[in-house]
């Protein structure tokens, strides 16, 4: 792995226009259209293009797509991983998901960042005479048993504990605590997620 990439999976700020990156990019970018033409009925295909774009993922992983994925192999999905239409992850840092972890449509979860001063963020030539910025990024952890409702956005460097909810169009900008009903803009923990929230009369 080259140092820059390296780099990346630290945090530190990196270049993301390196052949290494290039190449994980452009796999992955390949994957996700790949993916994004099949449908359920091609159980075969979708689970090859699975095993290659995340090679760390567990048992039964149903994603519905489209889906769009920055590398994939920074990736790891726990056990009974199940997303909706429309999932992005962009890995630029370390995303770690934990069993039985549900995503409603339109859910990303982001670990990118951009320097807020423009003279750090704007783009400069290379020695090779392209142009590319300079990136860092901040790992985010699911834990396991989350349901992350529609249109829900994970920030960089956030946590979530163990069986949360995270309600639809929540924007999550911080660490949240284990079994909270999370909800807002920006996203708080409103309570815990108790047995009172048993549904009365269910099957089983």
């Amino acid at each position: 792995m080259e140092e820059n990439t390296k780099r990346m999976l630290a945090g530190k700020p990196y270049c993301p226009a390196t052949a290494e990156l290039d190449a994980f990019a452009h796999f992955a970018h390949r994957l996700c259209r790949d993916y994004t033409l099949t449908t359920d009925e091609d159980t075969v295909e979708r689970t090859a293009i699975i095993e290659k774009l995340f090679p760390n993922h567990g048992a039964s992983t149903y994603i519905q797509g489209p889906m769009f994925v920055d590398y994939g192999r920074f990736t790891t999905l726990g056990d009974n991983f199940y997303a909706n239409a429309n999932l992005t992850i962009l890995d630029t840092c370390p995303v770690t998901i934990g069993d039985n972890v549900m995503c409603g449509p339109n859910v990303s979860i982001i670990t990118a960042m951009h320097p807020l001063r423009y003279q750090q963020r704007n783009p400069r030539q290379l020695p090779d005479g392209r142009f590319a910025d300079y990136e860092y990024g901040k790992p985010v952890t699911i834990g396991s048993n989350c349901w992350l409702a529609a249109n829900v956005t994970i920030c960089p460097g956030v946590t979530i504990g163990d069986g949360c909810v995270i309600g639809a169009g929540a924007v999550v900008t911080q660490d949240m605590p284990a079994n909270s009903l999370v909800l807002g803009v920006p996203a708080k923990a409103v309570r815990q997620i108790t047995a009172d929230d048993n549904l009365d009369s269910f099957p089983y």
